[in-house]
């Protein structure tokens, strides 16, 4: 078994869980913000904009509490 003690590797855990976390949150909205044209106003507001944002602002308020819960041990 690993010399590593109980307390680093659960610490150690939730650093990979938030950074990997962090990366898919960054990922998919790069992909459907950026690469889909959704992000970016182009002279008008249109409907992918907007649901583009409201999603994007849910999941960040997702990823936020999920990183709250995480810190506070209560995964």
């Amino acid at each position: 078994m690993s010399g590593i003690e109980p307390e680093v590797r659960d610490f150690l855990k939730r650093v990979l869980q938030t950074v990997s976390m962090g990366m898919v949150f960054l990922l998919l909205h790069m992909t459907f913000g950026l690469y889909f044209n959704w992000a970016f106003f182009e002279g008008s507001i249109r409907t992918g904009n907007v649901v583009y944002y409201v999603i994007f602002l849910a999941s960040l308020a997702g990823l936020i509490y999920y990183y709250y819960r995480l810190w506070k041990g209560r995964l």
